[in-house]
């Protein structure tokens, strides 16, 4: 089998199996194992998979930059904002994290809420202008333009002070595996120091990005109350979840 023979392989395994494990994958191609991880680097370098100790795991589509992400999986964002929405009580305090399915958050809660919300998303922050009860408090620091959040030392310092119910975080891959991670080192940094802000963290996860793995972990799974996502439950890393555990709160379809 050629070399190109064997990517494109590699990429239908990935899209069919959600991994691959070098060692079984030289062994059934008959090829060294040093073949296989050449060939997952070179993916890897385009940007068609996540390299994890042993393999390769499926790339994040949630990577893409702002605007694009916010044409992705717009009505299973809705559904699942719609779903942590009923989960905010009368007189919270509420972490909202950055991003698109955030941003889905914001624009749902009901317009006679209620709340606290803390959040380090401008956009986030901007979409509660019009929700007359709601107290909205700013955490500023540096713009991390992907997400349109702040980051870094003056964003961390600003979230100790802060004591909340609930924390709603955004990442990009959620894996039974490797747990939830995202693109950016800091950012994952910041959203570890809000996690520990609040007494109950739930994940927002839209479909695209179950099975999916980016670079740098966020949170163990074990550390948090539950995954909110609108894939389907017989989808094999939900019920992966579920094995482990995790509480899975699915999403009508409707």
């Amino acid at each position: 089998m050629l070399a190109a023979q064997r990517r494109d392989l590699l990429i239908e395994r990935l899209k069919t199996e959600g991994r691959i494990v070098a060692k079984d994958l030289a062994a059934e191609l008959g090829v060294s194992e040093d073949s296989i991880r050449r060939d997952l680097r070179e993916l890897a370098d385009a940007g068609l998979c996540q390299r994890v100790y042993g393999g390769a795991l499926p790339v994040s589509p949630a990577t893409a930059d702002y605007a694009t992400r916010m044409a992705v999986s717009v009505a299973g964002k809705e559904r699942i904002a719609k779903r942590a929405a009923a989960l905010i009580r009368l007189g919270s305090t509420v972490i909202l994290d950055g991003g698109t399915t955030a941003l889905a958050l914001a624009k749902a809660l009901p317009i006679d809420l209620e709340a606290t919300i803390v959040t380090h998303s401008p956009t986030v922050a901007a979409a509660l202008v019009t929700h007359p009860k709601v107290e909205v408090f700013l955490i500023g620091g540096r713009l991390f333009k992907h997400s349109a959040v702040t980051c870094g030392a003056a964003a961390a310092e600003a979230a100790d002070g802060i004591n909340a119910d609930l924390f709603f975080l955004g990442v990009t891959g959620v894996h039974p595996e490797t747990g939830l991670t995202t693109g950016d080192s800091d950012e994952a940094a910041m959203k570890r120091t809000l996690a520990k802000r609040a007494a109950d963290t739930y994940v927002l996860a839209s479909s695209e990005k179950i099975g999916a793995a980016s670079p740098f972990t966020v949170l163990p799974l074990s550390d948090v109350a539950g995954v909110i996502t609108d894939a389907a439950p017989d989808e094999p890393t939900v019920q992966a979840l579920g094995k482990l555990g995790v509480s899975v709160l699915g999403v009508s379809p409707s």
